[in-house]
């Protein structure tokens, strides 16, 4: 059992904890940047019914949406030396940070294609039949005509995505990574008062998370606001 709850050492604990908020962002960006990427390779041979890759996707997606993180997590961590030892490279020593930044790279990765796969099927199909009647080659159309109304169109679920994957990077401190969950572990373990370590973080989570869904909100009623302008002109 913990010490006796104490208020005042969830103040305490606030810097703490927050010296370490960069750590938790950067995993986030960068799992984001790399996800990102990764699901438009991912969405693009189910959008255009590549035999084998239509089907090697289809089976990714579904095996990631079908799977905790922590599990995931577990696999890459454990996993990925194990078979790049196969072609005798060892990442044993690699720091922890890598592995987490891999696992939500990869996980993310199938949530946004799924995003991606939706939004550019809902755009309509007259105008891209317009754009190739235009005399656009097929990329064009898709990143001028395409494109533009997809992101429109997947933003929300982009943004949800984005603010639950910030508090999946909570679980990075179980392979050793030192983010705010992991410098609260060592908190706890050096004062036993795990009640206010945890309200500590989740004041700080829920923050970020404030901030986020502000900002994203911002950034939406831009895009809509140029959607509008585009449409009228």
């Amino acid at each position: 059992m913990g010490k006796a709850f104490d208020p005042a050492l969830i103040f305490e604990f606030l810097p703490k904890l927050l010296a370490y908020l960069p750590v938790t962002l950067f995993i986030l960006v960068a799992a984001l940047f790399f996800g990102l990427w990764l699901a438009l390779l991912i969405a693009l041979p189910r959008l255009y019914n590549m035999p084998v890759l239509s089907q090697l996707a289809a089976i990714y997606v579904s095996f990631i949406r079908g799977t905790p993180v922590l599990i995931q997590l577990f696999l890459v961590f454990y996993g990925l030396p194990a078979f790049l030892q196969l072609f005798h490279l060892d990442v044993s020593r690699a720091n922890p940070l890598f592995f987490v930044i891999a696992t939500y790279s990869l996980s993310s990765a199938a949530f946004f294609s799924e995003t991606i796969r939706a939004a550019v099927n809902s755009v309509d199909r007259g105008q891209i039949e317009a754009a190739y009647a235009a005399g656009l080659t097929g990329r064009q159309a898709f990143v001028r005509i395409v494109l533009p109304q997809a992101g429109m169109i997947a933003f929300p679920n982009f943004a949800n995505s984005v603010i639950g994957f910030l508090k999946d990077t909570s679980l990075a401190f179980s392979i050793g990574v030192m983010d705010m969950m992991g410098r609260g572990q060592t908190l706890i373990s050096a004062t036993a008062h795990a009640l206010e370590v945890y309200i500590g973080l989740a004041i700080i989570y829920y923050l970020v998370v404030i901030v986020l869904e502000k900002g994203f909100a911002r950034a939406e009623r831009r895009l809509q606001r140029h959607e509008r302008k585009w449409a009228s002109a």
